[in-house]
């Protein structure tokens, strides 16, 4: 390559865009707050926690022994309980928590206490299928409200979730699992791309073929295609249905690898 070649950076940009003073007057970030995270980086983000529900507070904010950082040692907390419990428990379950609308156009809409209720149900499912804190859960799923489900049931009980694209190759599948040893795989039968139903199960036969790990795959019916099922497979809704609505989360501290803020 010649050294008179070179790379120009030809897109300069210098406008700035005010927002409006209504925009301005109901935002929660105002400059206050970066004035306050300036002054005392630890306080600040110790205020900041606080607004979160926890089942024991922290004894230090932190314990930063480079290269590792610990925060808000000794504290417990969930955060599905977060997401979900707490909004209940202080008058907002009839509030939507979700709007839904899938590409066929079919939509739902979840208030908190449906989410919670669902979610319970879900965490309950897992524990029925021998998952517990500290296992892995990989989720294969289009974007369907059972994918936002899954995930807060895997945080409720302390269990780690890897999310896979739902267009991945089944490779690409086996090389996550086997990454995580995920003991569970959450999928589909399908989902909807361009109009057309596409088929995801099929992925993850091909998958656990080469995934010792897994013990057991749950599936969502979202397409209604002709879907093979063998020895490992359990219809989602299935084994929701036979689910208690209520669930006790656990909570966690600095150490568990879900200790999430």
């Amino acid at each position: 390559m010649s050294d008179e070649i070179a790379i120009d950076n030809l897109g300069t940009e210098n406008r700035r865009f005010a927002p409006s003073p209504e925009f301005v007057a109901q935002a929660n970030a105002t400059s206050a707050l970066f004035d306050a995270a300036n002054k005392d980086r630890l306080k600040f983000w110790e205020d900041q926690a606080s607004e979160l529900a926890w089942d024991k507070k922290w004894d230090q904010v932190l314990d930063w022994q480079l290269p590792f950082a610990k925060w808000f040692i000794g504290g417990k907390i969930n955060a599905a309980y977060n997401c979900l419990d707490r909004h209940v428990l202080e008058g907002r379950g009839d509030r939507v928590a979700f709007y839904f609308e899938g590409e066929p156009g079919d939509t739902k809409t979840y208030t908190y206490s449906d989410m919670l209720k669902e979610v319970s149900k879900a965490a309950n499912a897992l524990i029925e299928l021998g998952i517990k804190s500290g296992d892995r859960v990989a989720i294969y799923l289009p974007m369907i409200p059972e994918a936002a489900i899954a995930m807060l049931a895997c945080a409720r009980i302390g269990a780690a979730h890897s999310v896979v694209f739902g267009g991945f190759s089944a490779d690409s599948l086996v090389a996550r699992i086997n990454d995580a040893q995920a003991k569970l795989v959450i999928t589909s039968d399908g989902g909807y791309r361009r109009g057309s139903p596409m088929a995801l199960k099929p992925a993850v036969d091909e998958a656990i073929k080469s995934t010792p790990s897994v013990e057991n795959v749950l599936v969502v019916k979202r397409t209604g295609q002709e879907t093979a099922f063998g020895a490992k497979d359990i219809w989602w809704h299935e084994i929701l249905g036979r689910q208690l609505e209520t669930h006790e989360c656990e909570f966690f501290d600095s150490e568990h690898p879900l200790f999430i803020l």
